[in-house]
């Protein structure tokens, strides 16, 4: 149940179109949906404003079938997949148009092949204050990246990709610094040492949300390299998420986006 059908639920027992017994039994439906593998949390909208995500690896395709139906059951018409492999990806798409109970709705998996992400549903229009802008080290740091502009897109947001914009040749940067300028949020993408993400920092006058990548040779660590170096920078308004973690980034960065200012600073 999202924040609407609850709202819808308040306006009918106001109207008196609904009595407060009947209005009860629907808010008391269980929280979760027990399928024996998962619990699948159908509050979640309610409590945060954004549904349940699905966390695909390790994951079977009939138990991502299984929530997924779980899911549509109550009313949730997009769903978000990530880390899905390509082998699963494709036993879902073909088993799942079999499994949808929905009548005139159709339904089906649209996969990205290169951050490993799913989506089930129609995208939403953009509906934050301004732009996202998503940015990368290298074209290496690409799947993290994308998976977390997919993430905002699902989100409700604008997003803006500036991929292969790193330290190593940082005029690439500077020339976009208009789009820099402009964002409402930033998330940095970077793998080496992670430079790109105080760089940015020290440039943009928005929040900045560092994403550390894995990629990089012995000594990055697979990941600790930057993660270190982003956690250090000493550029303000920087945040950090783990390593390789586009989905935080991009849920982080429409949290950002979807905030409205509500207080001023007092003159002094």
């Amino acid at each position: 149940m999202n924040k609407q059908e609850t709202l819808n639920i308040l306006q009918k027992i106001k109207a008196g179109t609904l009595s407060p017994e009947d209005a009860l039994s629907k808010l008391c439906t269980a929280p979760f949906e027990n399928l024996k593998f998962a619990k699948v949390d159908h509050h979640r909208e309610l409590r945060q404003g954004v549904p349940e995500v699905i966390y695909g690896a390790g994951k079977t395709a009939e138990q991502i079938i299984g929530i997924v139906l779980a899911m549509l059951n109550k009313g949730q018409r997009l769903i978000l997949i990530t880390r899905l492999s390509p082998e699963i990806a494709e036993r879902i798409g073909t088993d799942l148009h079999v499994c949808l109970p929905f009548g005139d709705e159709k339904f089906s998996l649209k996969y990205h092949e290169i951050p490993q992400v799913g989506i089930i549903g129609k995208m939403p229009e953009p509906s934050g204050i301004g732009k996202i802008v998503i940015a990368t080290g290298g074209t290496s740091d690409m799947p993290v990246a994308e998976e977390a502009a997919l993430t905002a897109e699902a989100l409700g947001n604008e997003v803006v990709r500036l991929y292969d914009v790193g330290v190593a040749g940082v005029h690439r940067l500077f020339s976009h610094l208009d789009i820099i300028m402009s964002a409402q949020v930033i998330v940095s993408v970077a793998g080496m040492e992670g430079a790109l993400t105080s760089v940015v920092g020290g440039l943009a006058d928005c929040p900045v949300i560092g994403v550390p990548t894995s990629v990089g040779y012995g000594a990055s660590f697979g990941g600790v390299a930057a993660l270190l170096s982003m956690l250090n920078s000493c550029a303000s308004g920087v945040s950090v998420v783990n390593i390789d973690n586009g989905f935080g980034a991009g849920y982080l960065a429409s949290i950002i986006n979807h905030q409205r200012v509500t207080s001023s600073l007092a003159s002094v």
